[in-house]
């Protein structure tokens, strides 16, 4: 991290959750499993180039990385907490997780799930839900890896008026 941009506390970041929506929460908390998963394979790579090389760099950077790990995790708890404590609604990214996880997806499932697009009872059903958030994507979701359904997300009133977010 640069020595002059310092993350968002914590109380900040559990405020801002107030104002988000649901869907919202739960593709931050998808996007906050990916980085700790990409950062964790990073931190692998990093701990057997110190071991060989004792990089002082490499490191530092190791570190750095384990702290930011710990910051996405004690994030994705705070949504948690606002999603169940505070709006009283069901968590379900564990759900998904440990689902996915315990049966034999395909490739795809599992690629979904790493990228946080899966819900319960789809691999890849909030896929096009997903894709949908920019207003511009066409996706195909799919089951066990066939093809379901194809859903221009463009809305017509957005296509005719040239509005794409």
């Amino acid at each position: 991290m640069s020595a002059t941009a310092l993350p968002i506390t914590s109380s900040r970041f559990a405020a801002a959750l107030r104002e988000l929506p649901v869907s919202a929460l739960h593709a931050k908390v998808s996007e906050l499993q990916n980085a700790i998963a990409h950062l964790q394979k990073s931190n692998e790579a990093l701990e057997e180039f110190v071991r060989e090389e004792d990089d002082k760099d490499c490191y530092e950077a190791l570190m750095e990385n384990r702290e930011v790990v710990e910051r996405n995790k004690e994030r994705i708890e705070l949504i948690r907490k606002e999603v169940v404590e505070l709006r009283g609604l069901p968590w379900v990214a564990d759900e998904v997780k440990t689902t996915a996880t315990a049966s034999d997806a395909d490739a795809v499932g599992r690629e979904a799930v790493l990228n946080g697009v899966a819900e319960i009872g789809s691999a890849t059903s909030q896929a096009a839900a997903s894709a949908s958030t920019n207003g511009t994507a066409t996706a195909t979701a799919t089951a066990n890896g066939h093809p379901q359904e194809e859903t221009n997300t463009t809305s017509a009133s957005e296509a005719e008026e040239g509005v794409f977010l």
